[in-house]
């Protein structure tokens, strides 16, 4: 038998009205706003633990990591080991050729009476003897007690067109580190103030991000 679609009538033949169409109103109102205020709140709060433990962006200033580095260029500093060192209450040692933003206290008497962040190079590790001299920097330590040269044998060497000038030499106490800028004849770095203790190390650099055209990974 074939079968038909229908429709309920109502008596006397008339079609019903359809019944209306019923929406809720949203619950949770409050929740909602409270959901959206925390997440405002968050977002800044996370910003500042990202930039203060985990990494952070810097821009350079001067010349005095040439040609390595130029005035203006955009970098990612690395903090997760330093984070890392101060939680296990250890030092943070970096590796000799790092390169690394530290904090340099009240540099009077070098044009500057405030705290600065400066970035330079790790040359010098704690116990060796780190002498400069001839245009030269030579460090000694146990591996090498006749010294050895740690600008040769880098690929940062290529940087480093400029003699190291200076006459002097250091011992590096422990818990601190000598750096130097790349330009060596155009910077302020521990042949000036000595070595930098390693607690006022921010971080590592590890990517240059702007300009775009020159992005490089330092790691």
């Amino acid at each position: 038998m074939q079968q038909y679609s229908s429709i309920p009538v109502t008596p006397g033949g008339a079609t019903p009205e359809p019944a209306p169409i019923q929406v809720q109103k949203p619950s949770g109102g409050l929740r909602s706003v409270l959901s959206t205020l925390a997440i405002l709140l968050a977002a800044p709060i996370l910003a500042l633990l990202l930039t203060a433990f985990i990494f952070q962006s810097y821009e350079v200033e001067g010349r005095s990591m040439e040609t390595t580095l130029q005035n203006s260029d955009r970098l990612i500093v690395w903090k997760v080991p330093r984070t890392l060192a101060k939680l296990t209450k250890h030092k943070y040692i970096p590796k000799r050729s790092d390169v690394i933003v530290f904090v340099k206290p009240g540099l009077r008497g070098f044009g500057s009476s405030q705290d600065k962040q400066l970035i330079k190079r790790v040359i010098g590790l704690p116990g060796e003897r780190v002498v400069v001299k001839d245009g030269k920097i030579a460090v000694y330590n146990k591996d090498h007690p006749e010294g050895f040269n740690p600008d040769s044998n880098h690929p940062f060497s290529q940087n480093i067109d400029t003699p190291t000038t200076g006459d002097n030499e250091w011992v590096v106490p422990e818990g601190e580190v000598f750096v130097c800028g790349d330009n060596r004849g155009d910077s302020l770095d521990s042949r000036a103030f000595g070595p930098v203790p390693v607690n006022d190390i921010v971080g590592k650099m590890t990517v240059r991000i702007f300009p775009i055209n020159k992005f490089k990974n330092f790691i």
